[in-house]
């Protein structure tokens, strides 16, 4: 399938005229989500064509295990990342969260999307309707793939049951709807947003009750590292306090060399906006190339996610991952 803009007329500033081809995955917020980042990058350039090439994923196709379990790194990402690498696709849209901060060295991160919500959102199942996970009854099962959701709210809700639930976004709904197993469900609430079914949402978990995942609510445009007219076309794309937050994560997550098999969780707010100039180079940070954005502030954000991790560990944070990695491996 295809999706182009009229061409504009005389538009020096325009790429020159061809098609790019967008990777995703097949689900219908993935196709929702890179749909968005097609619609942005038309009005921008409306003398472009694209082609989405839409493709399963790993992750997409083991739903029978949970997340932590699967001991493979890049789940939503490795089959997009080989289109890329033969030149099947011109760039790739991902949730920000499903990209490892470590990425193969032939790919970075040509933009990171101005951040949506980064909260989990709790749905309910129709009889609990205008429940709280407070006031759900006693060992209610609540459905999340999520590690870092479950260790979280196990601990402030111990009256609750927490239960692995694969699948899409529709799929997971359908399961909380039509079957009687799940009384509720956690997922990403940017992601019931951009599918327009915020309705759905009973209960925002705001961060005293459950600290987000690095990068939730951003989309990363993955793109080959030496594709330099790429690279420029999609640069325009980063949000830059997004663009920050997301650095000092990754690198908080990177440095505490965490995963899917530990609950790594993050909260992080950009206190003073501005942002100094700073030389254009090429310098990656956990994975995300943005030569026009002040390397100061990419810098600062890198060491402020590592001093972070650094504090953890000398309070002994690396022995509760390392307990934590032991308990999933013998789940």
């Amino acid at each position: 399938m295809s999706e182009s803009g009229d061409a504009a007329a005389g538009d020096s500033n325009s790429p020159k005229m061809r098609v790019i081809r967008v990777g995703t995955r097949k689900s219908e917020l993935a196709r929702t989500q890179t749909d968005s980042v097609v619609k942005m990058l038309l009005n921008l350039y409306p003398g472009l064509q694209f082609e989405i090439v839409a493709m399963s994923t790993t992750g997409d196709k083991i739903l029978d295990t949970a997340l932590s379990k699967i001991g493979e790194k890049s789940l939503f990402t490795k089959e997009l990342e080989y289109a890329l690498e033969k030149n099947e696709v011109d760039l790739v849209v991902h949730s920000l969260k499903d990209l490892p901060t470590v990425l193969p060295p032939a790919f970075t991160i040509g933009a990171v999307c101005k951040r949506e919500s980064p909260y989990d959102a709790v749905i309910f199942h129709p009889k609990y309707a205008g429940q709280t996970l407070a006031t759900l009854p006693e060992k209610s099962v609540v459905g999340t793939s999520s590690l870092r959701r479950a260790a979280q709210l196990q601990r402030k809700y111990p009256h609750l049951e927490f239960k692995s639930i694969r699948g899409n976004l529709n799929t997971r709904l359908r399961k909380l709807d039509e079957q009687q197993e799940f009384s509720a469900i956690i997922l990403a609430a940017a992601g019931l947003q951009r599918m327009n079914w915020q309705d759905r949402i009973g209960q925002l978990l705001y961060p005293e009750e459950c600290l987000y995942a690095v990068g939730q609510g951003a989309l990363g445009v993955e793109v080959r590292a030496k594709d330099q007219e790429v690279l420029d076309l999609v640069r325009v794309l980063h949000d830059p306090e997004t663009l920050l937050r997301c650095i000092a994560e990754r690198a908080f997550l990177r440095h505490l060399e965490g995963g899917c098999s530990v609950p790594v969780a993050v909260h992080t707010v950009l206190k003073d906006g501005q942002l100094e100039d700073g030389p254009e180079d090429d310098v990656q940070r956990v994975g995300i190339t943005a030569r026009h954005i002040s390397q100061g502030a990419q810098m600062a954000a890198e060491n402020l996610g590592i001093s972070l991790a650094n504090l953890l560990l000398n309070k002994g944070a690396k022995r509760i991952l390392d307990v934590a990695r032991q308990l999933n491996d013998a789940r």
